[in-house]
């Protein structure tokens, strides 16, 4: 299941001015929790200011990866659950994580796989995101999966999914209209929007495998 080969672009700070340093000193740290999925650590720093202060920092011990398959008619795949923490139900591209050091490629076929059953004989790079850098260090890699072939999905027994299957338009109207709300496929969903209009559709492999990606993301988080 072959990576399309893909340009790499050099991110806007390699060119760092005053503005673009850290202007935050960290004096101290400690670990005040942790659990197989996260940890919370707590900074003593001193401010932009210079003034003493406290930062709290959640940090994943994974790394977040989306899938969106898309097959030769346009047509995706949407997984719906209940979302703990929000206390509702919510309607998402595929997600899943991926152990810090492991190729997020791989990552990204066992969870198109679980939640779908689905294989896929290319993965190409959408994006990059952080999903609440005020609060978190989590960083998330999608991909668009083509060369669609169906199997048995064996989500885990945390994951009590709905698989809805409808064209790539839907979700993205889905995304627009406020029906879907999870970051991670707003970004996914509107970036393939704005793709759509240069790339036409169904996707041109060719397109998509010339995506660029900075390459700081390149270098913590390999494909």
């Amino acid at each position: 299941m072959p990576l399309a080969n893909r340009k790499e672009l050099n991110p806007m700070s390699k060119g760092q001015n005053k503005k673009e340093t850290n202007p935050w000193v960290t004096q101290h740290t400690k670990l005040v929790y942790s659990n197989p999925w996260i940890q919370v650590q707590e900074h003593q720093v001193l401010n932009p200011a210079g003034n003493p202060g406290i930062y709290g920092v959640v940090s994943f011990k994974n790394v977040a990866v989306g899938i969106v398959p898309i097959d030769s008619q346009g047509f995706t795949y949407l997984v719906g659950q209940y979302r703990y923490p929000l206390n509702t139900y919510s309607w998402e591209i595929i997600e899943g994580g991926c152990p810090i050091g492991e190729p997020l490629l791989l990552g990204a076929q066992r969870e198109l796989a679980e939640e779908t059953g689905l294989s896929a004989s290319h993965f190409h790079y959408l994006l990059d995101l952080h999903t609440s850098n005020s609060v978190t260090d989590e960083h998330a890699t999608v991909f668009i999966a083509t060369g669609l072939e169906q199997g048995t999905a064996l989500p885990e027994e945390t994951e009590q999914l709905t698989l809805q299957h409808c064209h790539i338009d839907q979700a993205i109207e889905w995304a627009k209209n406020g029906t879907i709300t999870d970051a991670i496929s707003l970004a996914a969903l509107l970036k393939i929007d704005s793709l759509k209009k240069n790339a036409g559709w169904p996707p041109n492999p060719n397109f998509l495998s010339e995506l660029p990606r900075p390459q700081i993301w390149e270098e913590r988080y390999p494909l």
